[in-house]
């Protein structure tokens, strides 16, 4: 007969600190506060985070907190950062409506629409109102222009705020786009395989290895860089194109979403496996050396060979000024569908599949 093992017992002090350090977390406490809107735990709130007036004019970011009722982490689900890419923002709304916050553990940022300009506007890439674009304003001023002052109040109010960050977007209004998914590699062991947990849930078939260095914290441009350089795991997912909104962008995007409550345990169920993941490694997204009229010959999910023609940069009366080349052989996970380009804006983005 074997002997029982001594039972560890922890001490009251201990514990006491234990307590004390997890209740510091806001997930754990009674209420979570994003700007004025307030979730009390088993609840949800929505409501709008007010961007001041400044240099110009201000506006809002439509927000919903999911408080559970268990303790768990807080996931920030972003969308709208551009917003000419429509599937993040439908899926959260519909997520929104499907979550009991009593079968929640811990707790969900929703950012329904970032930048709500570009949206009302519908502007590819840039705000209407500064020209900037959103995703390259990071951390953000309070006393800069809208995309600035924006991006400082997503950094403060839900970014700081969170313990893993999706930042949903699809392929603008002129990108034909193949869904794939950002997985930043950053040298730090815990982050990285936390951040590939994230992205092998989100279960699309695609992933492209981002090895870019990390930025700072003073200068991090992308929301997901922004959420790296705090230690925060995270991905950006890209699920839809053309400024389409229908179920089949929608549908991958929720079930994504869901997947990813599930492998945090932020919801019952099981998650869902990814057992057919196509790596991808060293993208390069080649941008147009011309203003003109873009005429692509390839499509999203192309193979292309290295020297193949993307596409023709025309002039307005339709003379050829250049053909666009891949630099390499791979994947095109995006390329321009629409004639409009301008001088150093995207053509297409071409990625090489790992082989080991």
């Amino acid at each position: 007969m074997s002997q029982d093992k001594p039972v560890p017992t922890i001490s009251h002090k201990t514990l006491l600190i234990v307590v004390a350090l997890a209740a510091l977390h806001p997930a754990f406490a009674d209420s979570f506060v994003v700007g004025e809107i307030e979730a009390s735990r088993g609840h949800q709130a929505s409501g709008y985070l007010a961007v001041p007036p400044g240099v110009d004019d201000g506006t809002k970011i439509p927000i919903t907190i999911v408080h559970g009722t268990g303790n768990g982490p807080v996931l920030a689900l972003i969308a709208g950062t551009h917003g000419y890419e429509y599937p993040g923002i439908t899926a959260l709304q519909r997520v929104r409506k499907s979550l009991d916050p009593g079968e929640v553990s811990g707790t969900i940022i929703m950012v329904h629409v970032a930048n709500l300009p570009s949206f009302l506007g519908r502007t590819i890439y840039n705000s209407p109102v500064d020209g900037k674009n959103l995703n390259r304003m990071y951390p953000g001023d309070p006393d800069g222009s809208v995309s600035q002052r924006i991006a400082h109040l997503v950094t403060s109010e839900v970014i700081d705020k969170a313990d893993y960050l999706i930042d949903l977007h699809a392929g603008d209004g002129n990108e034909a786009l193949r869904p794939f998914v950002y997985m930043p590699v950053t040298g730090d062991k815990a982050l990285d395989e936390a951040s590939k947990g994230l992205a092998m849930a989100f279960g699309l078939d695609h992933i492209v290895i981002d090895e870019a260095p990390l930025r700072s914290r003073e200068d991090s441009l992308y929301t997901d860089q922004t959420a790296l350089v705090r230690g925060i795991p995270a991905i950006t997912t890209e699920t839809g194109q053309m400024g389409l909104n229908d179920d089949y962008w929608v549908d991958m995007a929720q079930g994504g979403i869901l997947n990813v409550l599930r492998h945090l345990e932020m919801i019952p169920g099981d998650e869902k496996i990814n057992e057919g993941a196509t790596w991808l490694t060293d993208y390069e997204v080649i941008r147009s050396p011309h203003t003109g009229i873009f005429q692509a010959e390839v499509r999203d999910g192309y193979h292309i060979a290295k020297g193949g023609k993307l596409g023709v940069l025309l002039d307005f009366f339709g003379d050829e000024i250049e053909e666009i080349r891949a630099p390499f052989s791979g994947i095109v996970n995006y390329v321009i569908a629409t004639p409009p380009v301008s001088e150093g804006e995207p053509l297409a983005m071409i990625s090489q599949i790992q082989t080991q």
